[in-house]
């Protein structure tokens, strides 16, 4: 894993020489490679609002396993992103976002239910676009989210799930490939 951030830096100081100067794309589709390695699939979506501003949400599944405790499900992430610059999908950026998570959870001997968490957090990142429109987003932050539970086991009394990992603070970190188009 070292390694593997190691390379993402080392690409992050190579890479401005190679992306153009100004971006004259308006949109870029991604995905958080990241993410793949927890067993979530996450695709984004950004658009150019402004010289200095865009929009961006991600939609994402995650199958996700605690002791003997199952959660799948979707998650929707819409993001503001402010870029420094002014050059909007190009650049070093400051982004606010909001998620919202809705998942089954299963447990063995302990039922099943729906968990729901809703939380927000800030992103700083540097997105390049190469003049070929490859695109690689590098960003970290922190994210709060407050989760609800609703579970009944089999005799409809409330089932014991562990849910912890998925409330409170929590990093947030992600590396997508994709194209500006």
């Amino acid at each position: 894993m070292k390694k593997f951030l190691l390379l993402i830096l080392s690409v992050s100081f190579v890479l401005p020489s190679v992306a153009q100067e100004a971006s004259t794309e308006k949109n870029v589709l991604k995905v958080n490679t990241l993410a793949l390695f927890l067993g979530t699939g996450s695709v984004f979506y950004e658009r150019q609002l402004s010289d200095g501003m865009s929009g961006q949400l991600g939609v994402g599944y995650l199958n996700y396993s605690i002791s003997d405790n199952g959660f799948s499900g979707l998650f929707l992430t819409p993001e503001v992103r402010f870029y420094i610059r002014q050059n909007a999908i190009d650049g070093m950026y400051i982004g606010p976002y909001l998620r919202y998570q809705n998942y089954t959870v299963k447990a063995e001997n302990a039922g099943k239910g729906s968990l729901s968490i809703m939380g927000g957090g800030v992103a700083l990142g540097r997105q390049w676009i190469t003049n070929s429109g490859f695109t690689m987003d590098l960003f970290f932050g922190g994210h709060y989210g407050a989760a609800k539970l609703k579970a009944e086991d089999e005799n409809g009394t409330e089932a014991d799930f562990d849910y912890d990992k998925f409330k409170g603070f929590k990093l947030r970190l992600g590396f997508a490939l994709g194209f500006a188009f």
